[in-house]
């Protein structure tokens, strides 16, 4: 089996690398330029995702993609169409004539960045309806109704991570919420590049402090192994209890809900 993983030299990319190691899998790694220091059974595939011969090339004998390449923080608004509208796009097409039949897109938590805690104390759902917080969010949900359209015109299964806070551990009280330790993050993958038909799940961890439902996930066969309260105890001692009426803690994409639309953080 070979995966085509983009954005493969980004920090997450980076932290699941060596997670996606299968004796029976190339992993060929793409990004603008090309990935340094391969591990056996990793392959090296330079392309601009708005390059279509690039990424023919890129694409050729692939099984499945795991897209994490584009603009991952905001930016002008040009700057998000044509790394993420134009290259999610672009990568779906290319998949598509390559025949590839498995693909799991990497959304973003700023897609429903303004959804708020439930005051019933459920979960907030799994397809709760977008509401971006960012132009970089509404480049997520773009994403989200791509995987959509070729899920049901060309029956490709899909799978959007409306990804949370990945770390190797949470570095504030905020992410004790949203956190998911980057091996989660590849149980999550793996089940995901099984999965048939059209699904959005969070990308999180089974944090005891976690208000964004799981349902989805499980349902794809997702079992968390850890928790972000481990390593709880020194965030609260300097930062102390978190306020959950602040918008920090009480809107999905948090401080982001705040910030001017289009300058780059």
């Amino acid at each position: 089996m070979r995966i085509l993983v983009t954005g493969a030299a980004g920090k997450v990319g980076t932290l699941l690398r060596p997670l996606l190691a299968r004796p029976d899998r190339t992993v060929r790694l793409t990004d603008l330029t090309p990935v340094a220091d391969l591990a056996p059974g990793e392959e090296s595939a330079p392309a601009d995702l708005n390059d279509a011969a690039a990424l023919a090339t890129a694409m050729k004998d692939v099984d499945a993609v795991l897209h994490l390449g584009g603009q991952s923080r905001e930016h002008p608004w040009a700057d998000i169409v044509q790394a993420n509208i134009n290259g999610t796009y672009a990568l779906m097409e290319a998949a598509r004539q390559e025949g590839v039949r498995q693909a799991v897109l990497f959304g973003s938590h700023h897609a429903a960045g303004f959804h708020t805690r439930p005051i019933t104390g459920e979960d907030l759902a799994d397809y709760a309806f977008p509401r971006p917080d960012t132009l970089y969010g509404v480049s997520k949900v773009v994403m989200e109704a791509l995987g959509s359209l070729y899920h049901d015109r060309f029956g490709m299964n899909v799978t959007v991570i409306r990804l949370g806070t990945c770390n190797e551990r949470s570095g504030d009280t905020r992410g004790l919420a949203t956190w998911i330790s980057p091996g989660d993050l590849a149980r999550l993958v793996e089940c995901a590049l099984a999965a048939p038909g059209y699904h959005v799940v969070w990308g999180v961890s089974d944090n005891a402090r976690r208000w964004w439902s799981l349902r989805e996930a499980q349902a794809i066969g997702y079992v968390s192994a850890d928790d972000s309260e481990a390593h709880a105890g020194p965030l609260l001692a300097e930062q102390g209890e978190p306020d959950l009426t602040d918008p920090l803690h009480d809107r999905a994409g948090g401080m982001f809900t705040l910030r001017p639309l289009g300058e780059p953080w």
